[in-house]
Parts: structure tokens; sequence; C-alpha cells
């Protein structure tokens, strides 16, 4: 059997809820992972420094092991430099939502104001405390994320110190402004290397595809594989994987997120053997990361095995892509 093996990968991205969707979920992350950005955008959402320090406790709860680092973020708002002095040593990042454009985003950014954003921004540039943005509008959906270029320029040049994550990219404008601005970078979803929309609603509606920002056109999804496959330097890997139960995905008002932690590297070692590109998987899957964030994970070895795997058809209430489809890849051992 021809297999693979990653060193200490990390999912950049990663939605883990709270109360029982967390005890449930988390483990599934921490088996196969070393560590994952854990996005803030709770109810209410996490906007204190004890607020951080009791997400991460209830997170590293619910993980079986201790071979697992939650990074943790706060929800942006404009924040003072004492308090970011003062909370720096808990978190990896902030985290930018617009206002209601995702699950959970009410209070985020209303109004980019660089004017009004500036002591934040200077503080967080100065403290090395990157900023992760969910980058739309609130335009037609399909051009939410292109239209939201202008603000990611604006933000580039006004805090050219400041390490800005263009989370979940999906078009080909923002690959093309990974090699415009030096202090720009982006994680990419698994499924957005599989999907164009074409998989959402071409025929019958896929509630388990549905995700925001929305899978796009199919020169978007090549634009994404030319950088994800090549690992370019300034990408990296963040599933955004976004549980819901299955009674919200199926469902009148379907909720937005794609289900992917427990499948996520064997869709990765399948799409990247598909081009032949599966030497490059290790930098996307951690090396880049670790060297964009300046952090040191625990060390994880996973061997992935090239042999049939089944996917689950549910995973306790949440039904995660492909569910009950064969893949190509298992995860033969985790050491």
């Amino acid at each position: 059997m021809k297999t693979h093996t990653l060193l200490m990968p990390l999912d950049m991205h990663l939605h883990l809820r709270d109360g029982v969707m967390l005890e449930n979920i988390a483990p599934l992350t921490a088996y196969s992972f070393s560590g994952a950005i854990i996005m803030p955008n709770l109810v209410p959402p996490v906007t204190t420094k004890e607020d951080v320090i009791a997400y991460r406790e209830r997170v590293m709860a619910a993980v079986p092991n201790d071979y697992f680092e939650p990074y943790m973020t706060l929800f942006y708002q404009n924040y003072d430099r004492a308090f970011l002095n003062d909370v720096a040593e808990e978190i990896t990042a902030i985290k930018l939502y617009p206002a209601g454009i995702t699950t959970n985003s009410e209070g985020g950014v209303s109004s980019f104001d660089i004017e009004e954003m500036r002591p934040t921004l200077e503080a967080m540039s100065e403290l090395d405390i990157p900023l992760c943005v969910h980058g739309e509008t609130d335009g037609f959906v399909m051009d939410r994320e292109a239209e939201f270029m202008s603000i990611y320029e604006l933000l580039a040049k006004n805090f050219p110190k400041l390490k800005i994550i263009m989370e979940h990219i999906t078009t080909k404008e923002a690959v093309a402004m990974l090699d415009k601005y030096e202090n720009l970078y982006a994680t990419i979803t698994v499924h957005h290397l599989l999907l164009t929309l074409d998989d959402v609603i071409g025929g019958m509606m896929m509630p388990h595809h549905f995700c925001k920002p929305i899978a796009k056109r199919p020169e978007d999804l090549d634009a994404l594989l030319s950088v994800a496959l090549e690992a370019h330097p300034k990408v990296m890997f963040g599933s955004d994987s976004a549980p819901h139960p299955r009674e919200k995905k199926e469902a009148c008002g379907c909720a937005a997120g794609v289900f992917t932690a427990p499948i996520a590297l064997q869709l990765l070692c399948e799409i990247f053997e598909q081009f032949d590109k599966l030497d490059n998987l290790q930098d996307f899957v951690s090396d880049n990361a670790q060297r964009i964030y300046g952090i040191c994970p625990e060390f994880k070895e996973v061997t992935l095995e090239r042999r049939p795997f089944v996917v689950p058809e549910i995973y306790g209430n949440v039904v995660p892509l492909y569910a009950g489809e064969t893949l190509n890849w298992a995860i033969e051992s985790v050491e």
C-alpha cells in the first residue's frame, strides 16, 4: 500500500462551537492535527481576556490528549493598546467579521473607517498580532469576495507592518492579491479545492456543500489549485470546518457551513496525489503556517494510506462532506 506521512498538520481556520457540539467535534480535529486556529464567533462572541482563557479551557477539556494546541483568537472590536498588550500572550490572532456576513457575526464591523480602526490596527502591528479577515461585502453573493479586494488593499496600504490573513479565499481576484502586497496572506479550505457553485446548486440543492463564502466558478477553482498545489509560501490550509446540527442544514433557511474536520487530510492527499504534488502537501498543511504565524506546534506524525475509506454518514448529529462516499486515502496511524 502507498503511504504518505505528514508532520504536525495544522488547521489554520476552525470552528469548534461550544457546549455539547464542542465536546463532540473537538476530538476529531485533535486526533489528526497538532493545532488549529479557533474561531471566536460564539454566542456571545469571545471579546475579553477572560473569554479567551475560559474558552481555551473548555476546548482542552474536550480534547482527549495533550498533543493538540488550540491557537485562540478574539472577535474584532476597536480595542485599545492597553487591552491588547494585556491579552497578547493569550491569543494568536484577532478575527474580523463584517457585520452579519456569516454565522454569529452580527456584532462584526459595520464600517471600514480606517481612522476609527487605526489605534487598534497600529497596536496590533506593533505587538505582531495578525488580523484574520472574513473578506466579503453584502453585495451579490458571487461578487462579495471580489468586491472586498479594495478593502484588503486599503488595510494593506495603511498598515504595512500588519500581517493580514485573507481567510478561506475563493476567487482568482484574491489569489492575485497574494503577490501584490507583502503583508497579505491567505488560508484555503479543502472544499474550495473541490467544489464549484455547480456542485452546490447545479442539480438538486446540496445543503452539505453550502458555505459562506459560497463556492465559485471553475476559473476560480483553478486559481486556488494553482497556489495550493505549489504550496505558495503565503498560503496555508484552513478548513473552515463549520459544524451545524443535521436539522439546521437539511432545512428551510439552510445554515452555511461545510463539515470536513475528520476527513480533511484524506481529501488533501487525494487532491495533491491527483496532480502529482504530494511532496508539496507538507508545506501547505503545516510548514507555511508555522513560518507565517511564528508558531511551533506539538509534534505529531500522521501517516495516511492509499486504500478505500468510506466516510461515515454522520458524526454525532453533524453530516460531513461526502457522507457515505468512498475516498482513496485513509488515516493509517497517528503518533
